[in-house]
């Protein structure tokens, strides 16, 4: 499975390089919502609508330290907390009085991303998430003080990073809750234990592979039907038709969740076709043809163009 681009993050120069480093700034406010006390920045505007791409007026004298703005705190679900997760899009400006460049942004990537709130985020951004619900916004300058102290020295002078963030909400849960069916393809097994508990999925058999993608459901979810067009949060496990040879799995990396936009052409075929119109929380297994994965130049050293991949799906949310 192909996963889309994380080129937004990648292109925050101040995202300080781990921007994402641990720092902690300070907790004044800026931005431009009433509840801004003393300290804030309310030269910095935002303009747009939520949940879609805003404009940032900056003004001439940038300010460097760190700091950050609740716009609209949100209504939907709780505020993230220390250690789980949140889903958002965000737009980055670098802020040095001139140019104001865009650095980057969710809304030009195709979709929210989700985000862990660990020490890979600067403390000034935890603490806006912290205080803003699903629908919500807030802004946050993000300078060289939310740097760990052997970085500062290297931070650009006369710069900030400005981050408008839009929270989408937080994620319950982490795998598909409910009664297991047997999928019933030959040659194929699934385990349930239930709960947030790994399944496990055997493809060791001598049947032969189905030609055509085959989507079976294991438990069937009660939210709404995935769109074309969305972000979806999944658990996954991925085999090889034959040798049960595991070649990718979020289960195995911390069963952390991952996050993609689908219907698409983001991820391979077979997940595009397979996916979009299954019921959030379902668990469902796909058997997915060399056509609609890899084609005949497969994937990697594990992944050859004649494999038929077996793939088991939680589909967690859908935004």
């Amino acid at each position: 499975m192909r996963r889309r681009s994380l080129a937004v993050l990648a292109s925050v120069p101040l995202l300080f390089a781990a921007a994402c480093g641990s720092g902690g700034g300070a907790g004044t406010a800026s931005g431009t919502a009433s509840s801004s006390p003393a300290g804030a920045v309310p030269a910095l505007k935002v303009t747009g609508a939520a949940n879609a791409k805003p404009t940032v007026a900056f003004p001439a004298k940038v300010v460097e330290t760190s700091s950050y703005q609740v716009i609209t705190p949100g209504t939907v679900g709780a505020a993230a907390k220390e250690g789980g997760s949140v889903v958002a899009n965000f737009t980055v400006y670098t802020w040095d009085g001139k140019e104001n460049k865009l650095a980057g942004s969710t809304y030009d990537e195709g979709g929210p991303q989700l985000i862990t709130m660990n020490d890979q985020v600067p403390a000034i951004l935890r603490k806006g998430f912290a205080e803003t619900k699903g629908g919500g916004r807030f802004l946050s300058v993000v300078g060289k003080d939310a740097l760990p102290a052997e970085q500062q020295a290297q931070a650009p002078a006369g710069q900030s990073q400005v981050f408008v963030v839009d929270v989408v909400g937080v994620p319950e849960g982490k795998a598909a809750q409910g009664t297991a069916a047997d999928p019933g393809v030959k040659g194929v097994k699934v385990e349930n234990p239930g709960g947030d508990a790994a399944p496990k999925l055997t493809t060791k058999t001598k049947e032969k592979a189905p030609k055509e993608l085959v989507v079976k459901t294991v438990i069937k979810g009660t939210g709404p039907e995935v769109k074309s067009g969305q972000s979806i949060l999944v658990q996954y496990a991925g085999k090889i038709w034959g040798s049960d040879l595991e070649f990718d799995s979020s289960w195995a990396r911390g069963a952390e969740p991952i996050m993609f936009q689908i219907g698409t052409g983001k991820v391979i075929k077979g997940w595009d076709q397979g996916l979009v119109g299954v019921p959030v929380g379902s668990r469902v297994l796909l058997s997915i043809p060399p056509d609609l994965g890899y084609g005949k130049q497969g994937s990697g050293d594990k992944i050859k163009g004649t494999d038929t991949l077996v793939f088991l799906v939680d589909v967690v949310a859908a935004y």
